[in-house]
């Protein structure tokens, strides 16, 4: 029964894909409400990737900071976790 519904799907031909588009095969043009909407979508999107960037480039920095003192950092993070413990 595999076998039939193998050759089946092999005998049809495929054409690729099938979609249609809302210019019905005319040429297709932006309307100034849809650039609008976009101008707006892409400048909120940018001004996201300012804070996403800025937040990057503080972790940059951090890190560059922490991996060239790793032994001294290490030793501060002992005696924070140390004296916390203390505490408690």
């Amino acid at each position: 029964m595999l076998a039939s519904a193998t050759d089946s799907i092999a005998s049809s031909q495929y054409t690729g894909p099938s979609w249609s588009t809302s210019s019905y095969g005319d040429a297709a043009t932006s309307q100034p409400m849809e650039l609008a909407a976009l101008g707006e979508h892409l400048s909120l999107c940018q001004g996201s990737n300012k804070r996403w960037s800025a937040l990057r480039h503080l972790g940059a920095k951090l890190h560059g900071f922490a991996a060239s003192r790793f032994v001294t950092t290490l030793a501060v993070a002992a005696l924070l976790i140390g004296a916390t413990l203390l505490v408690l």
